[in-house]
């Protein structure tokens, strides 16, 4: 049984920053991919950035040079470093593991920009 164990959400003020992790356990393949997607409300979830297993990343443009992802492969952990938030970051975070045989979602984490 896969799970994904996110962390890290909360209120913070615009221009602030937050660091999101998300641990996952089970039996995973080494070759797959992690990331973050987000849901704002009244709005459609949106991938906001993921990572192979290589490092290979990929970004929204709307968080391009503010947001860094990385990971940790021998901890199968994803973290999401989001620098200048802005208010339009508020949404729920969920974190994204893809195996290329299925894919798992974590259970999303809220986070808030607001003053």
């Amino acid at each position: 049984q896969v799970q994904l164990v996110e962390s890290g959400g909360g209120l913070v003020q615009p221009g602030g920053s937050l660091r999101l992790s998300c641990a996952a356990s089970g039996s995973i393949f080494s070759n797959n991919v992690m990331g973050w997607y987000r849901q704002a409300p009244g709005k459609e979830r949106e991938l906001v950035a993921v990572i192979t297993n290589s490092g290979i990343t990929n970004y929204a443009d709307s968080v391009k040079g503010r947001f860094t992802i990385s990971r940790d492969n021998a901890k199968i952990t994803v973290y999401l470093q989001m620098n200048s938030l802005k208010s339009e970051d508020t949404a729920v975070y969920s974190c994204y593991l893809n195996t290329f045989l299925r894919q798992y979602w974590g259970k999303g984490t809220l986070v808030t920009v607001s003053s």
